[in-house]
């Protein structure tokens, strides 16, 4: 692995301007010298990770990407870290972040208590059943969802519907820290932080920060 190496971010749904915001998220993160990092689309996903069986239906084909893409780390760019097991086994041993996984544990580093704005009340479900896997129940306050697809995220008029529900988080389910519960709604931290006053985590970044550190520190 050379010290520079390359991360490759995966939408796992098909949708345009979802990646395109995931691109933009994750610009800040590209560092002379550090490695590079692609962003790229599941084309034969659906158009966005709406149901349970929407995030399985992706397992097999990102385990197959995964597999045969020469890249040194990965990052799952959707908040239902779809398959995030199984692909790390088809990564063999290269690093594989889940933008969930990663969200939720830099949530914990910001305050007592988090909670995740949702797309959907399915949505919700999939989060509070993940925050118990990961054994994080004692510190969730809970998910709001704003009735959105995927793809709606990514566009400026949710904008108010993430601020809402980020307010009604903190005030009314008390919690510390928002954490956004969907790749595209990265371009909008900045606006909801500023209106809720807590810090809000992009997960997206944290997941391709984490994988870059573990490239960085790999080749020291």
């Amino acid at each position: 692995m050379g010290v520079s190496g390359r991360i490759l971010v995966v939408n796992p749904n098909s949708s345009e301007p979802v990646t395109a915001a995931i691109e933009a998220a994750v610009a800040p993160l590209r560092i002379a010298g550090g490695p590079e990092i692609a962003v790229d689309r599941l084309r034969s996903g659906p158009p966005g990770i709406a149901t349970q069986r929407d995030a399985d239906s992706v397992v097999l084909p990102l385990c197959d990407l995964v597999a045969r893409d020469p890249s040194d780390a990965f990052v799952l760019a959707c908040f239902s870290d779809p398959g995030l097991h199984a692909v790390r086994e088809a990564a063999g041993g290269r690093p594989v972040m889940g933008i969930a996984e990663w969200g939720l544990l830099r949530a914990l580093t910001l305050g007592e208590s988090f909670g995740i704005v949702a797309l959907s009340p399915a949505s919700v479900k999939r989060q509070a059943r993940y925050v118990r896997q990961m054994g994080l129940g004692a510190r969730y306050s809970g998910s709001w969802p704003v009735d959105a697809s995927a793809e709606d995220t990514a566009g400026d008029a949710v904008r108010g519907r993430l601020v809402e529900a980020g307010r009604r988080l903190a005030a009314e389910r008390g919690a510390d820290v928002i954490v956004l519960g969907c790749a595209g709604m990265a371009g909008h931290r900045r606006a909801v932080e500023d209106a809720v006053g807590r810090p809000v985590v992009e997960p997206t970044q944290w997941a391709v920060a984490a994988a870059l550190g573990a490239l960085r520190l790999a080749a020291c």
